[in-house]
């Protein structure tokens, strides 16, 4: 049996056990190399051979499952402690708790021994009433009344027959309630035959009819969507529904009786059959109603965390639009739309206000336009981020008007904003930008996330960004870290240019803390940009392990070592330069054509036996040396531009357009077809087959081909579709 203070290493038998898709040897890699103090992403990218190859995803998984199970050794060391201290630890007993692979094992086993309030049982026990209560469950044929006469005591509270029999059975129900296998067994049986119901609450109001779905529901426990178990959950909360477990007691009272009564026969059974049912009604019952309700609301809870760190990661991950001198354009109607331009490396140039939207008066709103245009002729501005927020669609008109009259194209995206005013709000943006009013950050923000959405998105809390379903609903120390999780696999997977990267950005790449990322930002600042990797070295409290678990994620561009700008580690350069040496080139060859194409033909088998390198670690060198300065983004789905504007009285059931994927939830898709609702793509209109979750057809930032099936102006809803059969 583990220990408390076992480490994860010594845990990989039992984690195998639980996860048997990963063999005992890559497990037992993995936990040892946390154990060593390597963060995820170094494992996963620099430790290949090591591990089988396994990606994040899987790291993690281990890594979780490690943690669940020591947590589960420290509860099961306090438990048999606590009971052992009581004297009442039998071998039975321990061997139980020591198999117990699960939690609710542990506590189960543990409630007949764990310290709880007075209850009636407990004022039975005093008055000296167990010994008759065990008599009891022996099944004497008679004399049960006149064994009871003895046990009147008027000083003690059991002044006649009926008080000592009364005391008895709340002797006999909390021993029932307290039995692990009563618990689990009734725990089972609900979840395969119970429902979850709800009702519309006395007395409560639900004016927009927010939960009308629920007003008269049910649902098997075993079939609830995770959303559906949030819903209910909320609508509860909100004290609009009554929620509860519905199960048929017949079965659970006839296991009772089986368990306790068995064959027997007499006076005895009609006493012990009232208490299990009356421990069942008040104890086991409820007990079990909201264990079973904690587990849905826990298991919804990781799904709906899953869910908004699998579109942030997609979102994260959008294509970044390279190169182009971008204006960000942060719309409003009073206070006027703020303009920001940045060149092509997200540098800050101008700002300006416009007012073309009312209630601005005459003149400010025709002096918009040209105010605008000198603006894009001025800078050469290629494209135009609109923020999605309030008047987003007026000013998308507004921009759309103007690019007809210019000689030259220029193209303008939908950004969302969400989570930008938080941005620019804080302290790290006025410290970026001390002279600009918020709104002013607000519209940098949305042009440079067009730019780099990684870049500019990793400055905003990711739970304000808005990418998911009920992420209000789940617990937010879970919701951060699976999002602190995700951030640091987009941005470890991209890498960082270490002479632009921001402090938020460098405080996410692996072994790098916020003090030690400020700290190569202050020493950039004072010393210059570093010239190559070696020079990180420098930098204060940027030890050795530090250094070894970030260094590969750092690049270096136009460097003074060309295999600075790749995602070869370090450690490997001598085996890369004896490569490229083989093929006469050197590390200025690194990218070139004429070396891409013997670099792609080599035997690997062969060179990484020469090099003394496993075939994972060669693959990814070889990478690296026909790909500098590779991004994965890349590969991803540009930005959907536009020259045009439509509205939503231009939709006709049938029409066939483009659109980008802004959100994926449970139930479907939304998506921004260029009016100003999103629509819906539910979840049966995805595909021409059946589709069990959406994130397997469409991720946020997808470029999509949909046909509208219904506009409903009045509640402002589009129902679409991305069925080939749609016509059908």
């Amino acid at each position: 049996m583990a220990t408390a203070t076992t480490t994860l290493a010594d845990l990989a038998q039992p984690v195998h056990q639980q996860l048997q898709q990963y063999r005992v040897q890559q497990i037992q890699a993995v936990l040892t190399l946390l154990d060593e103090g390597n963060t995820v992403p170094f494992i996963a990218r620099y430790r290949k051979e090591r591990t089988g190859t396994l990606d994040e995803v899987a790291i993690r998984d281990i890594e979780d499952e490690a943690h669940r199970l020591q947590k589960l050794n420290q509860r099961r060391q306090d438990v048999l402690k606590l009971i052992t201290e009581q004297g009442k630890l039998t071998p039975q007993l321990k061997q139980q708790l020591v198999q117990a692979t699960a939690l609710q094992q542990v506590e189960d086993l543990y409630l007949p021994y764990k310290q709880k309030r007075r209850t009636k049982a407990t004022v039975a026990r005093e008055a000296g009433l167990t010994p008759l209560a065990k008599w009891l469950l022996t099944f004497p044929a008679s004399g049960l009344d006149a064994r009871a006469r003895t046990f009147i005591a008027a000083d003690r509270g059991l002044t006649d027959l009926d008080a000592v029999w009364a005391g008895v059975h709340e002797i006999l129900a909390e021993t029932f309630s307290e039995q692990a296998a009563f618990r689990e067994w009734i725990r089972r049986y609900t979840w395969q035959h119970g429902e979850l119901t709800s009702k519309l609450k006395r007395g409560a109001e639900d004016e927009q009819q927010v939960y009308a779905t629920y007003y008269d529901f049910h649902q098997a426990l075993k079939q609830l969507p995770p959303y559906r178990v949030l819903a209910l959950n909320r609508g509860e909360r909100e004290k609009v529904l009554t929620v509860g477990i519905a199960v048929d007691p017949t079965s659970i009272l006839q296991y009772g009786h089986f368990r306790l009564v068995g064959q027997h026969r007499g006076p005895a059974v009609a006493k012990i059959t009232a208490a299990f049912a009356d421990a069942y009604k008040r104890f086991l019952g409820p007990a079990i109603e909201r264990e079973l309700r904690r587990q849905l609301t826990d298991t919804a809870a990781a799904h709906a965390i899953q869910v908004f760190g699998n579109n942030l990661y997609h979102l994260l991950m959008q294509a970044p639009l390279k190169g182009k001198v971008v204006m960000g354009f942060d719309p409003a109607y009073r206070t006027g739309c703020k303009l920001a331009i940045m060149d092509a490396n997200g540098r800050f140039l101008a700002k300006q206000v416009i007012y073309p939207h009312k209630p601005a008066s005459a003149k400010q709103r025709a002096a918009a336009g040209p105010a605008f245009k000198r603006l894009l002729d001025q800078y050469h501005v290629e494209m135009i981020a609109i923020g999605n927020g309030t008047a987003s669609r007026e000013s998308e008109e507004f921009v759309s008007e103007i690019l007809k009259t210019l000689d030259h194209p220029v193209y303008y995206v939908i950004v969302n904003e969400a989570g930008a005013s938080v941005y620019s709000a804080s302290a790290n943006a006025r410290a970026e930008f001390a002279d600009l009013h918020v709104e002013e950050r607000s519209a940098v923000s949305i042009g440079r996330r067009l730019q780099d959405p990684l870049a500019e998105l990793i400055k905003v809390d990711p739970k304000a960004i808005g990418v998911g379903q009920y992420q209000h609903d789940v617990p937010e120390k879970a919701l951060d870290e699976q999002l602190d999780r995700v951030v640091e696999t987009a941005v470890n997977q991209v890498g960082v240019n270490v002479n632009t990267a921001s402090p938020e950005l460098l405080t996410h790449i692996s072994g790098l803390t916020a003090t030690t990322a400020q700290n190569i930002v202050t020493y950039r600042n004072d010393h210059g940009a570093f010239a190559n990797r070696q020079a990180l070295k420098k930098v204060p409290r940027l030890g050795p392990k530090a250094y070894q678990q970030a260094v590969g994620f750092l690049r270096i561009i136009a460097g003074s070592d060309p295999l600075d700008n790749t995602d070869i580690h370090p450690e490997s350069y001598a085996a890369a330069r004896k490569l490229l040496t083989a093929f006469h080139a050197t590390p200025q060859d690194v990218g070139s054509p004429q070396l891409k194409h013997p670099l792609a033909q080599l035997n690997r088998s062969q060179w990484a036996q020469q090099l003394d390198l496993g075939t994972a670690t060669l693959a990814d060198i070889l990478d690296g040396l026909q790909k500098p300065g590779r991004d994965l983004r890349d590969s991803m789905p540009a930005p959907l531009l536009r020259q045009d504007v439509l509205t939503m009285a231009d939709l006709k059931p049938g029409m066939e357009l483009q659109g980008t994927v802004r959100n994926v939830v449970d139930f479907g898709a939304f998506v921004d077809i260029g009016v100003k609702q999103d629509g819906l793509v539910h979840i049966s209109q995805l595909a021409d087959h059946y589709v069990s979750d959406p994130s397997t057809v469409v991720t946020i930032g997808d470029i999509v081909t949909v046909w509208v099936l219904s506009v409903d102006e009045q509640r402002q809803r589009i129902q679409l579709t991305m069925r080939q059969d749609h016509q059908a």
